[in-house]
């Protein structure tokens, strides 16, 4: 006895898998269908049957528009029917994405963030007055509560005033300004409040919760 075997290695190639072999047998009865009217109607019933295996789709906007779609992809653009979206191209299918620009940092001091560079260039544009003396101060105590996260408990003033007039191209220079910026204890007490919160909310071995930590041994 004799059996005439076929293996998928050897069967045509399945340009959208999911659907099966079936249904790219029926794409592929529908491009030889003669006339149109007759691709038309069966092209119809594919997109039905394709609906039906594909039921998680429904909730997609444009779910005809993408089944339509894949239709004619799974027929490589040979079937000859009337859609009723636009009738996608190969060379769209084919076409490169354009090159996205890889993000620059905003400067040499990382830990500042890109926001706060952000932040300088729209205080930049302010008229002079009060509005724009308090977005300095802000933005300056916002640069050493973020110094402070990275590097240290402590920094003084003239640093940040430093490399805010660095990072303003110059045109910003707090060094002979009379106020001081926030405390380095009232910048990072937030911190420390909600880590010594999370501490207590725990139930660990040293809760209160906990009777003894020793070990029971028996007498």
């Amino acid at each position: 006895m004799e059996f005439d075997l076929e293996y998928n290695s050897a069967r045509e190639h399945l340009i959208i898998p999911e659907y099966g072999r079936h249904v790219q047998k029926l794409v592929n009865h529908c491009i030889a269908l003669e006339t149109k009217e007759e691709r038309n109607k069966m092209a119809n019933a594919i997109i039905d049957v394709m609906g039906n295996l594909q039921p998680h789709l429904r909730d997609v906007p444009d779910f005809k528009h993408k089944l339509w779609d894949q239709i004619f992809i799974m027929s490589d653009f040979k079937l000859d029917a009337e859609s009723p979206y636009n009738t996608p191209s190969q060379e769209e299918l084919t076409a490169k994405p354009d090159k996205l620009g890889y993000p620059k940092s905003a400067s040499k001091y990382k830990f500042y963030g890109n926001n706060i560079q952000t932040m300088i260039d729209t205080a930049l544009t302010w008229e002079e007055g009060d509005l724009k003396e308090a977005l300095v101060f802000t933005i300056s105590n916002h640069m050493k509560k973020c110094y402070l996260n990275w590097n240290k408990d402590t920094v003084d003033d003239e640093v940040i005033f430093k490399h805010l007039t660095e990072l303003s191209g110059g045109k910003i220079n707090l060094s002979t300004a009379d106020e001081t910026l926030s405390e380095s204890k009232n910048l990072l007490r937030k911190k420390v409040s909600n880590k010594h919160k999370n501490n207590n909310n725990g139930k660990g071995k040293f809760s209160k919760h906990n009777k003894s930590n020793k070990p029971y041994r028996k007498r």
